[in-house]
């Protein structure tokens, strides 16, 4: 049998020495990988996941967030941004979903999402009419905030674009009287301005009604040269789709 070395003796010397290497050579790697990567491997090792996507269910009403049903739900409904959150954060947001590969990552899903948003909708019967939201772009968030700091003058550049807007063109009859907790999916058409330029669009939306709360889901494709946005260039960034998704999660309450 072999004797044990000693921490004192020259091999118990190249030991420790070796173990102080090797701690030192994986606190390099770490902040290699944090500096190549902007936030490369801490995101692998502690990074959170992105928020899900609107569209992978129903509208969600905060848990404990109740008002009453008014007499009538006629009239104009405003949307509420003091309702509580969901699971993802803010109950009402705009965003945007966008596929990205980051160096010392790869593959991710960027999300920001903005809960500052105004906006109204009128309800006569079964039929929506003059929607018009507006959502204020210098408050979008994500997960890193160097790509935060980045979009205030690249891509959707909201130092010079600080808002988005959507109002419809058209009214949207929704056929009934959706019954409370009912989803009920449409189509919205309207006038988007996202990035100085307008274009009509239409949007998938899902709505459902829980007392006197309407939340409304919808999403959207967004091609970037169509609204003249030019991709994101980062030092972290290898590559992003030309295209994403805009997301919309929102509360409205009677008037």
């Amino acid at each position: 049998m072999s004797a044990q070395s000693s921490p004192n003796s020259p091999s118990g010397h190249r030991s420790h020495r070796n173990r102080n290497l090797l701690l030192v050579a994986i606190a390099v790697v770490v902040v290699a990988g944090i500096a190549a990567g902007g936030y490369g491997l801490w995101y692998i090792l502690i990074g959170p996941s992105s928020p899900g996507a609107v569209s992978s269910g129903p509208p969600a009403i905060p848990a404990g967030a109740g008002v009453p049903a008014p007499a009538s739900l006629d009239g104009t409904w405003n949307v509420n941004t003091s309702l509580g959150t969901i699971s993802d954060g803010t109950a009402s947001f705009a965003g945007y979903r966008v596929q990205e590969q980051l160096v010392g990552v790869g593959g991710h899903t960027a999300v920001g999402r903005t809960p500052k948003i105004t906006g109204s909708m009128t309800l006569t019967g079964s039929v929506v009419s003059n929607v018009q939201i507006t959502a204020d772009m210098t408050a979008l968030a994500s997960d890193n905030d160097q790509r935060d700091g980045q979009l205030t003058h690249q891509a959707i550049e909201t130092d010079t674009f600080p808002s988005a807007s959507f109002k419809t063109t058209g009214p949207i009859d929704l056929g009934t009287i959706p019954t409370n907790g009912t989803v009920v999916a449409v189509n919205a058409t309207g006038a988007l301005t996202l990035h100085g330029v307008t274009r009509t669009v239409t949007i998938s939306l899902q709505a459902v009604r829980q007392g006197g709360i309407i939340a409304v889901t919808g999403t959207l494709p967004i091609v970037f040269s169509d609204y003249s946005i030019q991709k994101p260039t980062s030092f972290s960034l290898i590559s992003v789709d030309d295209h994403g998704t805009m997301e919309l999660h929102l509360l409205f309450t009677h008037a």
